[in-house]
């Protein structure tokens, strides 16, 4: 009789205890091949802009900028996040959203323009503000009456250094296309 007694509290044990775990919820590394922002549908670049949050359903959610996922909160609400986290913008560290001190000013330039940088503790997003002389350190809590828009400006002038760049490619290729044919000149009137 000791021995289903012992047997049957050992069995309880391991019950209340898998009950009361918590499910633990991990990020995701980032893969630059595939991961395409679910807002705004660019690539998740493996840097210190990225961030992501899984459901608690297990779907994870990858984004290219901490705005983006703001955005994505705003259209899907909070209660059904297991984790949502962001990266440390020195060493690219994931940390969750809720732990991590952030800073902002509309000019620092992050990949859509919302401004806004994370930090794995107050003391490093000070730093990061005395060092630049701008922005405002804020706490993940403060995030939420945060007036997230877009720079406007800034993506206008991402777009059009876009277009620069790729008129510029066309313009390099075009010069050294020239210059291949003047060497081809020169060499064949030495030639002669």
């Amino acid at each position: 009789m000791k021995k289903w007694n012992i047997l049957g509290l050992m069995v309880l044990g391991m019950l209340l205890l898998s009950a009361c775990g918590e499910k633990k919820y991990a990020a995701l590394p980032i893969n630059e091949e595939v991961d395409i922002c679910v807002i705004c549908n660019m690539q998740v670049k493996d840097d210190a802009f990225a961030t992501q949050l899984t459901t608690k359903d297990g779907k994870n959610y990858k984004f290219d900028d901490i705005g983006c996922m703001n955005k994505w909160k705003e259209q899907n609400g909070s209660e059904e996040i297991g984790m949502d986290y962001v990266r440390d913008y020195n060493d690219k560290e994931w940390i969750e959203f809720s732990k991590a001190s952030y800073v902002y000013d509309e000019s620092l330039r992050t990949p859509m323009a919302y401004g806004m940088i994370s930090f794995k503790d107050a003391g490093s997003a000070e730093a990061f503000v005395k060092e630049q002389g701008l922005g405002t350190v804020l706490t993940a809590g403060e995030l939420a009456s945060h007036e997230w828009t877009q720079n406007q400006n800034m993506m206008n002038m991402d777009m059009m250094n876009d277009e620069e760049h790729k008129d510029g490619e066309m313009s390099d290729d075009m010069e050294s296309k020239d210059a291949d044919k003047g060497m081809d000149m020169t060499q064949n009137s030495s030639d002669k």
